[in-house]
């Protein structure tokens, strides 16, 4: 059992696969700044602080998180060398607690607010379509009905890959030809489901624009679409970025960040690489809770994201 295991077997086994290469690559890098150090001391600190960056903690997050270990050094007088994964774990724990990410372990939905919409935006490439496809059959195995909107109208193939998707997962989704208004398809999507009584709506849009004020100008016609058909719509906007990015994952979401009001990080393909540390800063330096991470390209590849259980599969036993 890990320190913070409360996560069912196999999706804990799932979790520690997909960030098998994060964590090897972070604990070997560790275990040379401790070798032959009895206690953490300003030399280790040094070395530490490299470790997290260089694992796509970030700068300023990095900072964060060596300060505060710095302060239980000083407090708790002698921290040996053989703490540090103990002390380590615990301080980003704390620091992801604080930046909003909630443990939790089930796809469920507030209670009340039907439909409940939800816009998806990131860059081309990220996995949002995927995301979107993986979301929704988690909805739909909670016993909720769901429809997808296409409202990425640029890009043909992102209106078919997104048709795949409704298909396996058997849900229905709108969409209109190409070039077609993306606020359109939106209003369209929430209205049929609307009507239907639906439970969850989903609605992908465009990847990548020509500029950020472009961007800005496109999602927020979108929301005041969606505003008119459901008030206060949508519920959600889930930001997609992909974690094997690394640092470019910073810099997409400081621009849907400004382009929109972004709620919520899914963040994918973790399996595939050793930046998973990525997850601590972006949470840390946007203040936006993490609620989903892909770990493969499989349906069932979703998890709730649960920061004790990130943190343990981080770290490894």
């Amino acid at each position: 059992m890990g320190l913070f295991n409360i996560f069912p077997k196999q999706k804990k086994e799932t979790l520690d696969k997909g960030l098998e290469k994060t964590q090897k690559s972070m604990f070997s890098k560790l275990s040379l700044i401790i070798m032959g150090k009895s206690k953490v001391d300003e030399d280790v600190l040094d070395n530490l602080e490299e470790v997290l960056i260089t694992s796509d903690v970030g700068v300023d997050t990095t900072l964060k998180i060596i300060n505060r270990i710095e302060k239980r050094v000083s407090k708790e007088k002698y921290v040996g060398t053989d703490a540090l994964h103990t002390v380590l774990r615990e301080e980003i724990a704390e620091l992801l607690t604080e930046n909003n990410s909630q443990d939790t372990e089930t796809f469920d939905l507030p209670a009340g607010q039907k439909p409940y919409v939800i816009m998806v935006v990131g860059v081309n490439g990220a996995g949002k379509t995927t995301t979107i496809g993986k979301l929704a059959h988690q909805f739909k195995k909670n016993g909720l009905s769901v429809y997808l909107g296409a409202a990425d109208t640029f890009r043909a193939a992102a209106v078919e890959q997104l048709t795949v998707w409704s298909e396996r997962v058997g849900v229905p989704i709108i969409k209109q030809s190409m070039g077609a208004d993306p606020a359109s398809v939106a209003f369209d999507t929430i209205s049929s489901a609307k009507a239907n009584n639906a439970d969850v709506v989903i609605i992908d849009t465009a990847g990548r624009l020509h500029n950020k004020v472009g961007l800005m100008n496109e999602l927020t016609k979108i929301k005041n679409v969606m505003n008119k058909v459901v008030e206060g719509a949508p519920d959600e906007v889930l930001l997609v970025l992909d974690g094997s990015t690394g640092q470019n994952a910073f810099e997409q979401a400081k621009q849907f960040t400004a382009a929109t009001h972004v709620t919520a990080l899914a963040i994918t393909k973790l399996d595939g690489t050793a930046k998973g540390g990525v997850v601590i800063g972006i949470s840390d330096q946007f203040k936006i809770p993490v609620k989903y991470i892909g770990l493969g390209e499989g349906i069932e590849d979703i998890q709730v994201f649960n920061r004790k259980e990130f943190v343990d599969s981080l770290f490894g036993r």
